[in-house]
């Protein structure tokens, strides 16, 4: 069998679903190829979307018109934004999920996708014509060929899993690896490392006493992902589930230990660096001796399982001694594992070999997406695979790449990072990581990304009229509030129940909603009933993407001031003997990085794996600039 398509999707993890989803959507006939069609997009770790910096990330996506957003909307249990207590730039959604339905969700939207084909099998290599991709070859012999193929194994590629003395080649536990792909990729010369991640172990939730557990519930008024005007599921039943915070001890501690002779990971058999921001337990206590205990999460996987998730016990010991580890733990004395924690191991290609659109330099038509460049998380995946889909269909259609930059989105932070300055572990989003977080808040990624999907084709009408209707609500409102005033007799009695000290004459609504202690319920009461929109989803963001704008509007001026500049600077020179080392509010990883590299300009710093954008920031101010 000889078949034809535009876009070959090879892998449905986060990265390869959004993509097949994207590249079809945009007209181009794809097929999505994939080892097991009941684990499409497959929490392999954590049943949650989001988080910090990552929530963005799945705002984002959604409003260029991926489906992320939506499918996790689908598949809430728990809703919380975290950091609120901060500024609105650090706010970050996090939805905890019902895994499985989750997974079904997203395979229901892939097959009622036009023009998406799917087929169950394991790539083994590709097919070329000349130095340009031309398809792939299956393991039952079937050959398909494409204008472009997007690569998005996950740690499929060599993947080997390790739990104690035993290992095992594997993708995931119980799936097989993806063979051949790598070695035939080395021999056209393209670079591949080893890195490692590990996932904890799964409890029978009907072992746990959850009345020692500190309880952490959803938000009250829990939101959603999509910008598009529809329900979520805790939204429409009204209820979500808990999740609990439990901590480790010294006796957690001392039986752990008892197990680092046996550790996989400190006896040298896994050579793949792991995430630096989410270590295994056993590496948290090596690095951190001198704690006495730390925080885990009993998080629930489902709406009707007894599946729990312990997030922050990954680990490779023997499962024995993770067993008797957890059954120190509060509450946990009787648990019963569903599955043991694991390390694994996998191929990955460095993304400097990559360019901004995720088309491999040296070999035409061949996208890279996921955690095979070298990232960690579902976000970030499901970020790189949207841009994979929406550039390999606009190659093939002769269309200039689609570049999101730094100033625009988070996605655009991720893949620049990547492309520029590589990897040396797991690469995770974090606000830091944004030099211009205050512009990619995750309330205004329609603003920022909708017009852009909506051009691209991606974006579809109903989102472009719900974007568009939504910012002519909010500059209305915005130009009442600027323009209306309240008297000073009104004025003062608001700002007293606000804590807010009075005025001495009348003032704008606009200046006193910029008051920090002032927020948008204490002005509504005055705003004509003509000017407001009800309490829906959609007014609700209106209001507060207003009181956001008028609140951080200097904050937000600056900064953008600062992008413009900061494009100029980009190749600004640094001194020969500049001393790094007397600048103490760098990071002490970027300090030692510029030591040892010793950059000659800005640009080049700003690509140093290790040194954010922070870190750039802080330097141009050095530098007086």
């Amino acid at each position: 069998m000889n078949i034809a398509y535009d876009i070959i999707v090879v892998g449905a993890g986060h990265a390869g679903c959004e993509a097949a989803y994207a590249a079809a959507k945009l007209g181009s006939k794809t097929l999505l190829i994939t080892m097991d069609m009941t684990k499409m997009a497959h929490m392999s770790c954590n049943p949650a979307i989001g988080g910090i910096a990552k929530g963005q990330i799945v705002r984002e996506v959604d409003a260029l018109g991926g489906a992320m957003g939506l499918v996790t909307d689908k598949s809430t249990i728990q809703f919380r934004m975290l950091n609120k207590s901060k500024g609105p730039a650090m706010w970050s959604p996090r939805a905890q999920c019902d895994r499985m339905l989750f997974s079904s969700v997203w395979r229901e939207t892939l097959e009622n996708t036009p023009g998406l084909h799917m087929w169950q099998d394991q790539v083994v290599s590709l097919l070329f014509e000349g130095d340009k991709v031309a398809g792939v070859i299956t393991e039952f012999g079937q050959e398909f060929r494409s204008r472009a193929v997007i690569l998005t194994n996950g740690t499929f590629l060599n993947g080997k899993i390790f739990i104690g003395w035993n290992s095992t080649p594997a993708g995931r536990i119980g799936e097989p690896p993806a063979i051949g792909l790598s070695k035939q990729l080395k021999d056209r010369g393209i670079e591949l490392y080893r890195m490692k991640t590990g996932t904890p172990p799964r409890i029978d939730g009907r072992t746990v006493d959850f009345s020692k557990l500190e309880i952490q519930q959803g938000d009250k008024d829990p939101r959603k992902f999509s910008f598009l005007n529809i329900p979520s599921a805790i939204q429409q039943r009204g209820i979500q589930k808990h999740c609990y915070m439990v901590y480790t001890n010294s006796a957690v501690h001392d039986k752990l230990r008892e197990g680092f002779e046996d550790s996989p990971l400190f006896a040298g058999r896994i050579g793949g660096r792991g995430p630096r921001y989410c270590p295994s337990i056993e590496d948290k206590l090596r690095t951190f001796a001198d704690k006495e205990q730390h925080p885990l999460f009993m998080e629930p996987e489902g709406w009707n399982t007894n599946e729990y998730y312990l997030q922050g016990f990954s680990s490779s010991l023997p499962i024995d001694i993770q067993i008797q580890a957890v059954r120190n733990i509060k509450g946990l004395e009787n648990a019963v594992f569903y599955r043991p924690a694991y390390a694994i191991e996998y191929d990955y290609f460095p993304p400097t070999q990559l360019l901004h659109s995720l088309e491999v330099k040296n070999i035409p038509d061949l996208y890279f997406a996921g955690q095979v460049n070298g990232t960690t998380g579902y976000e970030e995946a499901a970020a790189q695979g949207i841009m994979a889909g929406i550039n390999a269909h606009r190659k093939i259609h002769n269309e200039k790449p689609l570049v999101l930059k730094r100033d625009q989105a988070y996605i655009g932070v991720l893949i620049d990072d990547l492309i520029t300055k590589g990897v040396d572990e797991p690469y995770r989003m974090f606000t830091s990581r944004a030099e211009y977080r205050i512009l990619l808040r995750q309330d205004n990624a329609d603003d920022r990304l909708t017009e852009i999907g909506y051009q691209a084709g991606l974006a579809g009408e109903e989102r472009y009229r719900l974007y568009r209707e939504k910012s002519a609500k909010r500059d209305t409102l915005l130009f009442w509030l600027e323009n209306n005033s309240i008297s000073r007799e009104e004025a003062n009695d608001m700002l007293k129940e606000a804590g807010s000290t009075p005025v001495d004459s009348k003032r704008k609504f606009s200046d006193l909603l910029c008051r920090p202690q002032v927020v948008w319920n204490d002005i509504e009461q005055f705003v004509p009933r003509g000017t407001l929109y009800g309490e829906d989803a959609l007014a609700k963001e209106i209001y507060e993407s207003v009181e956001i704008g008028l609140k951080y509007k200097g904050y937000i001026e600056r900064e953008a001031l600062f992008a413009g500049k900061v494009m100029r600077l980009d190749s600004l020179a640094i001194p020969e003997n500049f001393d790094y080392a007397r600048i103490h509010s760098l990071s002490t990883e970027s300090r030692q990085k510029l030591l040892k590299v010793k950059p000659l300009t800005i640009g080049q710093a700003s690509r140093i794996p290790g040194v954010s954008p922070a870190d750039i920031s802080v330097l141009l101010l050095y530098l007086g600039r």
